[in-house]
């Protein structure tokens, strides 16, 4: 299913949201597209979470300050274009929901922690893998985990595969995101059988189950006890 909007609107202008969107596509338009296919390895090398790298580090007792900042930067990098659409559409639709029951300073540190422990996922996942991991899966996930939890009563406007075809359907987000992270877990179970895949599967895992404690955690307190009693 491809989601197209959905049935809330913001109280509030998504400023943070605008803003990771708008510097995800800076990077990928003015720092990845004009380098070469070695250039653009080498980036991602230098700038995406390698795995092998943070397992060592723990086992070895070597410094883990050098090995920090890629789980930021590795948000902000993506490996083409379907990666980077499919990101920013989800990020555009379900992430001004959750900017508005967080606020914006809080929304941004949700995001970010939801990454990083998509990040930590992954590795949990492939302890030896040498491949980076890049790309905004993982937080976008989170953001996803928060409206499932936050926003059950909305309903997404979505393009629905009908055998050969594409309908336009309402679906309940309770549904269209419950059945999202099943396919992530089925995913991200068969990878752990030796399935090669490109796909971060347990980083997307790891970020939507984040995503579902930070919320409660990171939400005012008044505004939950005044929405959701029955938190």
């Amino acid at each position: 299913m491809i989601p197209l909007r959905d049935s809330i609107r913001p109280r509030r202008r998504p400023f943070v949201n605008w803003l990771l969107i708008l510097t995800n596509l800076w990077v990928f338009f003015f720092k990845e597209l004009g380098l070469s296919q070695a250039q653009l390895s080498e980036l991602f090398y230098n700038l995406g979470v390698i795995p092998v790298q943070v397992t060592h580090a723990l086992q070895t007792g070597a410094p883990l300050e050098p090995l920090l900042l890629p789980f930021i930067t590795a948000m902000f990098l993506h490996g083409g274009w379907v990666h980077l659409g499919g990101n920013m559409l989800y990020l555009w639709i379900f992430g001004d929901n959750v900017e508005d029951r967080l606020g914006h300073f809080r929304f941004l540190l949700f995001y970010l922690l939801c990454g990083m422990v998509g990040s930590l996922a992954h590795i949990l996942a492939n302890p030896t893998s040498p491949v980076p991991v890049i790309g905004a899966s993982g937080a976008i996930a989170g953001v996803l985990g928060g409206y499932f939890v936050t926003f059950r009563h909305s309903r997404i406007l979505a393009l629905v595969p009908v055998f050969f075809f594409l309908t336009l359907m309402e679906v309940p987000a309770v549904i269209f995101l419950a059945l999202w992270f099943v396919i992530q877990l089925f995913n991200g179970a068969a990878s752990l059988g030796g399935v090669v895949n490109p796909v971060a599967w347990w980083a997307h895992v790891g970020g939507f189950v984040a995503g579902m404690i930070l919320i409660k955690l990171l939400a005012p307190r008044s505004r939950i006890r005044n929405e959701y009693p029955w938190w």
